[in-house]
């Protein structure tokens, strides 16, 4: 946990944490560089295809987000999101977020997360949305069972076939979350630790297997079958008005997606 300092100021005051690092929003040039050098690093983009410093800069001038993760002068991670607006009402729409490989697992990505939390409820926002790869299953839990997001909308291939080895070559498929703030499912994960209890009624599985799958060459048709199968199943079932509420790994490393109905009614008419 962090040892709150100033923690979501939105003047860029830091957060220092227990085990030393130190988060806060990035001002100079050079905070945004480092951004750009470290989103080469995880994602291994070709150059076209990497977010320029200038939107990194743009961002934070006009009400997005850059939020950084320090350990001395090191950048080892970082947030970036942009404004939005849809049916009248703004949120944030969180782009990237990096952590340098030697810091995954450690829980900073979802400090950072709350980082964003506290800045964009101190200025009066209540949404957060992302997209993420529905293959990816620790990302996958860190947005459905250690933040609360739901999920109740798919895009197919959103960013075309990219060069990074991460995407494995395949169709660059997204879930979208939606992070509602202040609602009962997010409020009450945070104090709890726990979700309000959620009747499934779809399971939609990935199996462990699915990063290696991606690796080879010879297996990657594998992995595109797990993804047009799990892509039907989505748009299905958001089509009968089911949401993702849980997300469950077993022992072997397995993940589930549980979808159900949702029974808050949070949605875009509901802010502002």
């Amino acid at each position: 946990m962090a040892a709150s300092k100033g923690a979501g100021n939105v003047d860029g005051e830091a957060t220092v944490t227990q085990d030393g690092l130190v988060l806060r929003h990035c001002q100079s040039v050079d905070d945004m560089r480092a951004c750009v050098a470290l989103q080469k690093e995880v994602w291994n983009f070709s150059d076209a295809e990497l977010v320029p410093m200038r939107l990194f800069v743009v961002a934070q001038k006009v009400g997005g987000q850059v939020m950084g993760a320090f350990a001395g002068s090191d950048m080892i991670g970082f947030a970036l999101s942009v404004p939005g607006m849809r049916s009248g009402h703004s949120y944030l729409h969180s782009h990237m977020l990096a952590v340098r490989a030697e810091y995954r697992n450690s829980g900073l990505g979802r400090r950072l997360k709350m980082l964003q939390r506290d800045d964009a409820l101190a200025r009066g926002i209540e949404l957060i949305e992302w997209t993420f790869d529905p293959l990816e299953i620790k990302n996958a839990y860190l947005n459905i069972e250690k933040l609360g997001a739901i999920v109740r909308r798919y895009n197919v291939n959103q960013y075309g076939i990219t060069s990074s080895p991460l995407q494995g070559g395949l169709p660059t498929d997204r879930l979208i979350a939606e992070w509602w703030l202040k609602s009962n499912r997010v409020e009450t994960l945070l104090k709890t630790g726990k979700h309000p209890a959620v009747n499934g009624e779809v399971a939609i599985k990935v199996p462990a297997q699915i990063y290696e799958w991606k690796a080879g060459a010879e297996t990657r048709q594998l992995a595109l079958q797990v993804q047009e199968r799990n892509r039907d199943q989505f748009l299905k079932s958001f089509d009968d008005g089911l949401a993702v509420l849980a997300y469950e790994r077993n022992a072997e490393g397995d993940g589930k997606f549980v979808l159900g109905k949702w029974d808050e009614e949070w949605s875009y008419a509901s802010i502002g």
